[in-house]
């Protein structure tokens, strides 16, 4: 069996609504309400956040706390690097979107030479940079950052250089150079995106398994599909944004999208993905307690977690 490690990152300086650093929490509190032991079963890593940096107004415009985002980035990366070499696998529990950049950096820093997949569990493609960002908000800008992506092509608008060397910094995270090919990527449930990122979606033949379609032919053939498309890399991670979710189970999370995943579909999904011996590492993000009424939403993804860890410890 896999010597699991639970990673806790409450940062949430890149998100554009506050809370999800409380989103761990109140996940543990969704655990004892369930009476479950999962948090005695795993030790925790808990990596220290930047969120003191959200009581003075950000810097950048166009890449808001781009100083603590990258402190975050590489702080998680060094972690997750720390893990990887000893072959632990790590579960994440992390606040907003853009610590997962740190969490592919640090599987590749561990592993340069493995070819690195990505299944994206998001309603947001997540793949804007500064150059063209419409919120500034960096928990659209992690896959940009582990790719190394700037997309100039679609460039909109006018980066000062300070962003422009701290966005060049935050790419470096890990070693040189793109961490993940665009093409290794694989999108499920995405479904809020803009012009830009349509851009690189379609230049790379990047693969977005929509609801619609997941409801057509099924979670497990979906799972297969993902996973055969990236039957080239050696490692998978997976991230699952709790956006993805539909709005009738997704209230409290920070940008909710309507047409998204049922619960039970998460749940089906995110088992079945995690049976694949070459995932390496899942992950977890966006529960955000203050959105949310009877902390609904960190119970729904408390059950989801759990299923998955479990179906991770059956299947190894």
């Amino acid at each position: 069996m896999r010597k699991i490690r639970l990673v806790e990152v409450r940062s949430e300086i890149a998100a554009g609504t506050r809370g999800a650093s409380m989103g761990i929490d109140a996940m543990k509190i969704a655990s004892i309400k369930r009476h479950s032991n999962f948090f005695m079963r795993f030790e925790p890593v808990s990596i220290q956040d930047e969120n003191q940096l959200l009581f003075a107004q950000p810097q950048f415009k166009f890449a808001k706390y781009a100083e603590g985002v990258f402190t975050m980035v590489d702080r998680v990366c060094e972690t997750i690097g720390g893990l990887r070499e000893q072959e632990l696998f790590p579960i994440v529990l992390a606040g907003d979107h853009s610590t997962a950049a740190g969490t592919i950096c640090g599987i590749k820093k561990a592993h340069p030479d493995r070819r690195l997949g990505v299944i994206w569990i998001d309603a947001h493609a997540d793949f804007h940079s500064p150059y063209t960002t419409p919120s500034g908000n960096m928990h659209g800008m992690s896959l940009a950052m582990a790719s190394a992506m700037d997309n100039e092509e679609c460039e909109a608008n006018d980066v000062e250089e300070e962003t422009e060397a701290i966005w060049e910094k935050i790419k470096q995270v890990g070693g040189n150079g793109p961490k993940i090919d665009p093409q290794d990527i694989v999108y499920i449930g995405v479904r809020d995106t803009e012009a830009p990122e349509d851009h690189l979606i379609e230049k790379y033949g990047i693969k977005n398994f929509t609801t619609e379609e997941v409801n057509k032919i099924g979670v497990a053939k979906v799972a297969s599909q993902a996973l055969e498309i990236l039957k080239d890399c050696d490692q998978i991670y997976i991230s699952f944004d709790v956006d993805s979710l539909d709005t009738s189970v997704s209230t409290g999370t920070g940008t909710p999208v309507p047409n998204g995943l049922q619960k039970e579909q998460a749940f089906e999904l995110n088992r079945e993905l995690i049976k694949d011996k070459r995932v390496c590492c899942w992950e977890i993000v966006e529960v955000n307690p203050t959105l949310d009424t009877e902390n609904k939403m960190a119970e729904h993804a408390f059950e989801i977690l759990e299923a998955t860890t479990d179906s991770l410890i059956e299947n190894f």
